[in-house]
């Protein structure tokens, strides 16, 4: 079955970390842009950081610049989210998407909101709530 899996969500206090993992199968993750989004409740879904899987390229929004940090494990074909210094405004479902188009273009990916409906997989969304 083809898919994106998202895990790792959870209840954090402000301050703490948490690290999302999104796990594809069916499907390698070369030559995709994979990226990170989330939701909040009343809000538009935002894109927080993209990944290249061909040149190594990344896009964060400033919202979450030098708190968060995109990778990929090449051999467990996942890529990671690792959250630190959470703040309650980070509270959101947060989902994973990847696309063939998209993979020199991540900030496109991004930010692009018109495109994302046209993103080739997306997971099924991870609850992450930072609440003291």
């Amino acid at each position: 079955q083809v898919q994106l899996v998202e895990s790792g969500g959870g209840l954090v206090q402000p301050g703490g970390s948490l690290r999302l993992s999104c796990a594809a199968s069916g499907f390698t993750l070369d030559y995709y842009a994979i990226g990170w989004f989330r939701q909040a409740p009343g809000k538009e879904r935002e894109g927080i950081s993209c990944l290249s899987s061909s040149d190594g390229s990344t896009y964060y929004a400033d919202s979450v610049k030098g708190r968060f940090t995109i990778s990929r494990d090449n051999a467990k074909n996942t890529v990671y989210l690792q959250m630190n210094s959470l703040k309650p405004e980070d509270t959101a479902v947060y989902y994973c998407a990847a696309d063939r188009r998209a993979v020199f273009r991540v900030q496109a990916m991004c930010v692009e909101r018109p495109r994302y409906g046209r993103y080739d997989y997306w997971g099924q969304g991870t609850q992450v709530t930072v609440s003291s």
